[in-house]
């Protein structure tokens, strides 16, 4: 017999998992962790003589292969020759061809941040003149799509895997080696090693196709495979799948021979189980350090570590969480999780959560940088959200350390197995045919002077009867009958002596309560897991903030207001309060003067995205001399991109700008800003 799981706990469970799910789905396509800082020619801008190159500007360095750099005449041609080269830095650029002729070009990119996740992107520029084109400029999905779905699935369950591997083998190696024997134990970190091991092959079949074209036809695709093998993360990948050998050997050591040693045995493995399995865990903690967010960006040398002391406390302290929950509800009467191992996990637990703090404190300084950008950055809320999540635990954590202070140990297996006479239960179902009940057997025992041998066989006398050597064949049968009666008797004292174990065990107060605040734990480490997964697909709070600054510093010092040439740049932040409705229209007017002007108006998403919005216009308004509002209705180029020719302007003045950004059917919004014109 074993404790199953309450409907109502089956419920929460259920609830959990669909959070989780939704979590997860919600996450997207990875955002960018490498941003475009800068680029020659400049997004939109209309140059005389046809450029021999393109360059972007990144922040951080980033990994190319042949087509991650395109240069797309018009009618959608490539006009770059060769493979993008590193210049200088951050900065990449692609050869084109000569002769280009005029019209707007688009650049598109698609590449890998230093930290492992792919970035994509699209602008267009002109040659002599703007011209319509016919390719799309949108968001690219890089990342996304279902591979990217599956992608972060992987993720999520590669985490998840080597926390019950870690966390349960030190649950059992260090708070309750007795557990080392309990089959649902076993079950639980084999389970764990099983789901990190196929998760990992997973991701490296899908790293190809997730950072390149996105369809899943290209998994299996095994120049993709080579190319990935070649990177820092298939590098870590593949040491992921090197250390999980070793991790089976330490699994099999753990649940074979330690659990048959005796107790003086078991001291002396213990102690090279828990060198090798420290060894091999900080090597799988540290295959996710080495290729994603610790491995790049402010101090890697001193973040890496750190990242592999904070999984590591992650890992110690829920992965023990579910060995603790299994050993709680699964465990057989006869070998319950006692007292003392529920103390000595929680005093590892305080010791992982104390560490866990402290490295968390530091990766959120390092990541986020700025108050700012707790509130104002997609990674700051999702930070506030894990950081409220692990404020929960900690609370549901410190109730379970009540329930272990009232938690009594479970009473002693009396020897043979056997209830007393008082305890005894009478069967009320036989268990087979000629099966009696306990009584009746505790009374046949007795009777006829017949003596138990313990192979259930009993005579009159104590001595089986003979005939010239040979048995009856009416004895025979008889004795036959008893030796099935004996056994059933056996699995029936047996099953009685589990039941009235498990009554006296499940009627200990602590115990019920333990479990159901160790369940609640358990259930809030799922969510906090999933949020964690979408966290390290996140763009770092910092690094968002510093593109966003060097963006537009790039583009203050560029900007043709501060040029000879007169030309004016307005930025104009709008929001048309609809879903989605948020973003920045920039205005280029060239080269602002009395008389014909070349309009530009791009639309871009807060993240710097060209936003595909259906239509926009402009009105210029001179106040003080009572003209217009004159209206322009720009041609659309491409995705987030208008523009318009021969713009008049009638008389020199400081002219307010009014531009109608539609982004629905029903929601649209009016921004104003005054420039001087002429």
């Amino acid at each position: 017999m074993t404790q199953t799981i309450t409907p109502r706990v089956r419920t929460l469970v259920l609830l959990l998992l669909a959070v989780t799910g939704i979590l997860l789905a919600g996450a997207g396509p990875a955002s960018a962790h490498a941003a475009l800082t800068g680029s020659d020619p400049q997004q939109g801008v209309v140059v005389d003589k046809a450029p021999t190159q393109v360059s972007l500007t990144f922040s951080e360095q980033v990994a190319m292969n042949d087509d991650s750099l395109r240069v797309l005449d018009p009618q959608g041609k490539r006009v770059d020759t060769g493979k993008p080269s590193n210049i200088s830095g951050t900065t990449y650029a692609v050869r084109l061809r000569g002769g280009l002729a005029k019209g707007t070009y688009t650049v598109t990119y698609q590449v890998v941040s230093a930290d492992s996740h792919p970035v994509g992107g699209a602008y267009t520029f002109s040659v002599g003149a703007p011209s319509k084109t016919s390719v799309a400029v949108g968001g690219q999905d890089v990342g996304g799509g279902v591979v990217g779905r599956l992608y972060g699935l992987g993720r999520y369950l590669s985490y998840a895997g080597f926390i019950v591997l870690v966390g349960g083998g030190a649950f059992v190696l260090a708070c309750w080696p007795r557990g080392a024997g309990v089959r649902a134990v076993q079950r639980t970190v084999v389970s764990g090693w099983v789901t990190l091991t196929a998760s990992t092959l997973a991701l490296l079949l899908l790293r190809g196709s997730y950072t390149t074209s996105g369809r899943l036809g290209d998994v299996f695709d095994l120049n993709l495979l080579g190319q990935v093998l070649q990177t820092k993360t298939g590098a870590a990948l593949v040491s992921r799948l090197l250390l999980l050998a070793a991790a089976a050997l330490f699994v099999a050591v753990l649940f074979g021979a330690y659990e048959k040693r005796d107790e003086e045995e078991k001291r002396d493995l213990t102690f090279g189980l828990a060198i090798g399995g420290a060894v091999v865990a900080a090597g799988l903690a540290a295959s996710w350090a080495m290729a994603e967010h610790a491995s790049t960006g402010l101090q890697p040398g001193i973040a890496m570590p750190v990242d592999v002391v904070h999984l590591l406390a992650v890992a110690t302290w829920l992965g023990g969480l579910v060995a603790l929950l299994v050993a709680l509800y699964r465990a057989p009467a006869r070998t319950p999780v006692g007292t003392a191992a529920v103390r000595r996990f929680s005093r590892v637990a305080f010791g992982s959560v104390v560490a866990l703090v402290a490295t968390g404190i530091y990766q959120s300084w390092r990541q986020v940088g700025s108050w700012s950008a707790f509130t104002g950055t997609r990674y700051g809320q999702l930070l506030l959200v894990k950081i409220g999540l692990v404020v929960v635990l900690v609370g549901i954590a410190s109730v379970s350390r009540r329930w272990t202070g009232r938690l009594t140990e479970a009473p002693a297996t009396k020897a043979g197995g056997a209830a007393t006479a008082k305890e005894t239960v009478r069967l009320k179902e036989p268990v087979g045919k000629g099966a009696v009940s306990e009584e009746g057997a505790v009374a046949e025992k007795g009777s006829a002077g017949g003596k138990d041998t313990g192979g259930g066989k009993a005579t009159a006398g104590g001595k089986a009867p003979a005939a010239g050597g040979k048995k009856s064949g009416s004895g025979g049968k008889a004795a036959d009958g008893d030796s099935r009666r004996a056994a059933q008797l056996a699995r029936q004292r047996a099953a009685v002596d589990v039941a009235r174990q498990k009554r006296l065990r499940d009627a200990d107060p602590g115990r019920f309560g333990l479990r159901r605040s160790v369940l609640a734990e358990a259930g809030v480490a799922v969510v906090l897991l999933a949020v964690t997964t979408v966290l390290t697909q996140t763009e770092p709070g910092r690094t968002e903030e510093e593109a966003k600054a060097a963006t537009s510093s790039s583009s203050s010092s560029s900007s043709p207001a501060s040029s000879s040439s007169g030309a004016v740049t307005l930025d104009m932040p709008f929001d048309t309060g609809g879903q989605n409705g948020k973003g920045v229209v920039r205005l280029d007017i060239d080269p602002a003067r009395v008389g014909g002007n070349e309009m530009h108006v791009y639309v871009q998403r807060p993240d710097g995205r060209p936003f595909d919005i259906p239509k926009v216009k402009v009105a210029f308004t001179l106040t003080a001399k009572k003209i217009g509002p004159l209206p322009v209705a720009p041609d659309r180029i491409t995705t987030g991109h208008w523009a318009a020719s021969g713009v008049q302007i009638p008389m020199a003045g400081d002219w307010k700008i009014a531009v109608t950004v539609r982004t629905s059917d029903i929601d649209q919004t009016t921004v104003t800003k005054n420039a001087q014109i002429g």
